[in-house]
């Protein structure tokens, strides 16, 4: 920002970043209040990361004292401005942490008891890679929390290998309609104030000929198979009435980690889930079943696939996460599952199109993953359930409902198939 000739003030775009200044100041000795760079920490460095770790005999006299030296990574500046820092210099003491996290697992690897005096250059790239791979994970990491407005907040933790985000799949919170496929919304809503409490004509619920789905705590309380009908846009109550649960998005922080049994990334809940309770949605690109068959055959060839058949009454779409999806894309596959799935109606009330929804089937302990089963049996009370039950039998669910191979299953319960297909 500057003056011109007239006094005027005319402001211009910086194109560096705020670390780019920050590292400049520095590197001329300016102080800067915005950059929040004074006297007391113009020499003040940030480390990025640690690169490498040795030990060094100091002699002083009779006397001999080791001293630990840590190759600093600064940031901001190239990888041949890092040089080798005592450990009294460092104050990063959760980098410091995660290396030697990462230099522990990695001792652990090789079968040795504790790290040498100095490193072998095999390690240090291992170490390096590690510090790279997790700055990259937390940009993703911030990247899928910018893009929700849910209250929960999804964290990203890879400690098994040095694979990042997935190549060629975009984030979304609301399905993706493929060509030649039209949302009609809702055009009429309820009239009550208190759904729960004072349901008018049964409520949307009671509009559609089925029950209030929910509790008032959110828990769903109808059978797996019944749909569940949710207040709409067009509807008297407002977003805290209780028959409005699915539509307020995820409320529970989860993680999406790498798993150590080849069953590649997972969903774990970084808080307790009660019984009944929704968890998150299933969303992805909605596309004609003739689509399906044809992405199925070239992620048959893939091993792998995310297609989940809206055979509700017809089997006439397809929702499709493999390149489109949020964060049910990384849920995994048990054949002892705590999660169930329900059809959901909201905006859109073609019942060809239901909303998929994952409800707890039990309590779900923090730290636990969050899994459902690729062939889902639902339990034949009613004709409509039965009917479900069928389709999902015949079809699975995202592992592939087209599925043409033998897949082995690695969830690992008592109660395992051994094959997911």
């Amino acid at each position: 920002m500057a003056e011109n000739l007239k006094g005027q003030v005319c402001r211009v775009a910086c194109i560096a970043t705020v670390d780019q200044l920050e590292v400049i100041c520095r590197g001329q000795g300016v102080k800067c209040e915005e950059l929040g760079i004074n006297k007391h920490n113009l020499c003040d460095y940030e480390v990025e990361y640690l690169c490498d770790y040795k030990r060094k005999v100091i002699t002083d006299g009779k006397t001999q004292t080791v001293q630990e030296l840590y190759l600093v990574k600064w940031k901001g500046y190239p990888e041949s401005s890092n040089t080798w820092e005592p450990r009294k210099n460092l104050k990063c003491i959760d980098l410091l942490n995660q290396f030697w996290e990462d230099l522990n697992a990695e001792m652990q690897r090789q079968k040795k008891r504790a790290a040498p005096r100095r490193l072998d250059p095999a390690t240090v790239s291992h170490l390096v890679q590690r510090a790279k791979l997790r700055q990259i994970l937390k940009q993703w990491e911030i990247h899928l929390n910018s893009l929700g407005t849910h209250k929960g907040h999804i964290y990203v933790r890879n400690l098994v290998d040095l694979e990042g985000p997935p190549k060629n799949f975009t984030y979304i919170n609301d399905y993706k309609v493929g060509d030649g496929i039209m949302l009609n919304e809702v055009s009429v809503g309820c009239e009550c104030t208190n759904c729960l409490e004072n349901p008018v004509e049964g409520c949307c619920a009671g509009a559609s000929q089925h029950k209030f789905a929910y509790n008032e705590l959110g828990q769903v309380r109808i059978r797996p198979g019944l749909p569940i009908y949710e207040c709409n846009k067009r509807c008297r109550c407002g977003i805290d009435c209780s028959n409005r649960v699915v539509q307020r998005g995820i409320q529970y922080s989860l993680c999406i980690f790498r798993t150590d049994n080849g069953r590649g990334w997972g969903v774990k809940t970084m808080e307790r889930i009660r019984k009944n309770t929704f968890v998150m949605e299933y969303v992805g690109e909605i596309i004609t079943t003739e689509e399906a068959e044809r992405r199925g055959q070239i992620y048959d060839k893939e091993g792998a696939t995310y297609l989940f058949d809206l055979d509700y009454v017809d089997d006439e779409y397809t929702v499709d996460a493999a390149h489109y999806g949020n964060i049910s894309h990384f849920v995994n596959h048990s054949c002892d599952p705590n999660l169930q799935v329900y059809n959901v109606f909201i905006d859109n009330l073609d019942e060809r199109l239901p909303r998929i929804a994952f409800f707890a089937t039990r309590g779900i302990k923090a730290g636990e993953e969050l899994t459902f089963d690729y062939k889902m049996k639902i339990d034949p009370v009613d004709a409509e359930s039965t009917k479900m039950d069928s389709n999902f039998s015949l079809t699975g669910l995202p592992g592939s409902p087209k599925k043409r191979m033998r897949v082995e299953c690695k969830c690992g319960v008592p109660t395992c198939r051994k094959y997911l297909f």
